[in-house]
């Protein structure tokens, strides 16, 4: 069953090659970013997440509200095991499928059904599989017989239907998304949309974040409202998103 508890959660990011000039500190606080601090050895670094607590439970589908470096990234970071808390507990249960950056592991200069393989074996999806789901893929992504041409021959567009038909092959029962997904003209946009929400009804746990308010409002059930690394409000997408679009 897929689960999620975090249980006093921060994370530090280090800071390299940086001055500790106390007006940095003022200018730096002010942002939307979280603290800047030093360790004993003069380490400066910035506490992306502050005494984070939280529970996901099935069913549930999250929104991320904030400004940018409010710490809506850090956090999915810490939901898909990338980021280790640097104190707090977190407890992850569930298989956990990334739509963070779907281009990850594309090699330009291997062919299209090539990078099919590998993107499918970084996102753990078992060969068999692949091979299965490998026609749906190729008529899906709208490749013809490019598919067999390395990607560096593609234009922008050609290469992210590739990697996106790739992508939302997975079956995880949680989902981490940062924005929705739009890539293509305006016929293949629509065709992602779908396969996006189908992803999304097998999916346990949805954990998106978005500037949307639209989007939050029409794909979640909750909604966490983050500013300097710390949740300032939790409630239902109209509460929050009122409160937020001001």
């Amino acid at each position: 069953m897929a689960f999620v508890e975090l249980r006093d959660v921060c994370v530090d990011i280090p800071v390299f090659n940086s001055r500790n000039r106390s007006i940095k500190k003022t200018v730096m606080n002010l942002a939307t970013g979280g603290k800047i601090g030093s360790e004993a050895n003069g380490q400066n670094y910035v506490r992306a997440l502050e005494d984070i607590n939280l529970e996901i439970s099935p069913n549930e589908k999250i929104g991320l509200l904030g400004h940018n470096g409010a710490g809506k990234s850090t956090l999915l970071r810490v939901l898909g095991k990338i980021y280790k808390p640097c104190r707090g507990v977190a407890r992850i249960e569930g298989s956990i499928g990334s739509l963070i950056n779907i281009s990850l592991g594309i090699d330009t200069e291997a062919t299209g059904r090539e990078n099919i393989f590998l993107r499918a074996a970084l996102l753990g999806i078992p060969m068999e599989i692949v091979k299965k789901e490998m026609d749906s893929i190729i008529e899906f992504s709208q490749l013809g017989e490019f598919i067999d041409m390395p990607v560096r021959t593609y234009s922008t567009g050609m290469h992210m239907r590739l990697a996106f038909a790739v992508s939302t092959m997975i079956s995880p029962q949680i989902l981490l998304m940062d924005e929705w997904l739009s890539v293509g003209d305006q016929e293949f946009q629509l065709r992602a949309e779908q396969r996006l929400n189908k992803l999304i009804e097998r999916t346990s746990i949805l954990v998106i974040a978005s500037h949307s308010r639209q989007l939050l409002e029409r794909c979640c059930s909750r909604v966490l409202w983050l500013e300097h690394g710390r949740i300032v409000m939790d409630g239902r997408p109209s509460e929050v998103c009122s409160r937020y679009f001001i």
